[in-house]
C-alpha cells in the first residue's frame, strides 16, 4: 500500500511539473511576438551548447525564455539598440543535428559579448526587420550590421 502511495505522489508531481512547463509556454505566447530560436548557451564544445527557447519582443528587448526551465524571468535579455549581427551561416557540423536544415545561425554582438543566436531563415527576416526599425542612432554605429546580403550558400 505504501508503494503506490509514493508512485501517486510521484506521478501527480510529474503531472504538475509537465502542465506547469506546458502552461508556461503558452502564457509567453498568448501576448503575441514571439519566435522558436537557439541561443548558444556554452562554447566550450564546438558545435555543441544550444538552448532551445521563445524569443519574445517586449518594446526594444528580444527575451530569450528557455524551453525547458520554470523560471518566470527570461534568460537573456538583447537589447535592439546594442545588438549587432556581424555574421550569417548555416549550421555547421554537429549543429546540423541539434536544430532544423532551414535554420540560420547569427552571429551578434552586443556591447563586449558575443552571442550566437539560431532561428528559421523566414524568421531571420522579420528579426532584421525588428532590429533596423530601432530609434536613430550614431551612425559609426551601424558598422556590421544588418546582414542582408545573400541566402548562405548550403554545402
Amino acid at each position: 500500500m505504501r508503494v503506490l502511495e509514493i508512485a501517486g505522489i510521484c506521478l501527480v508531481t510529474l503531472l504538475a511539473f509537465l502542465f506547469v512547463l506546458f502552461f508556461r509556454r503558452r502564457l509567453l505566447k498568448v501576448g503575441g511576438g514571439t519566435i522558436r530560436l537557439q541561443v548558444r548557451i556554452n562554447t566550450i564544445v564546438p558545435g555543441r551548447g544550444w538552448s532551445p527557447g521563445i524569443g519574445q519582443f517586449i518594446g526594444d528587448e528580444l527575451r530569450f525564455h528557455r524551453m525547458f526551465s520554470l523560471a518566470i524571468r527570461p534568460k537573456r535579455v538583447l537589447d535592439r539598440r546594442a545588438l549587432i549581427v556581424e555574421e550569417r551561416r548555416l549550421p555547421a557540423g554537429p549543429e546540423r543535428l541539434t536544430m532544423p536544415g532551414h535554420w540560420v545561425v547569427l552571429r551578434c554582438r552586443t556591447g563586449a559579448t558575443d552571442l550566437e543566436i539560431a532561428m528559421a531563415e523566414t524568421t531571420v527576416t522579420g528579426f532584421l526587420s525588428w532590429l533596423e526599425a530601432g530609434p536613430p542612432r550614431d551612425p559609426g554605429s551601424l558598422r556590421g550590421r544588418p546582414v542582408f546580403g545573400p541566402r548562405p550558400a548550403e554545402g
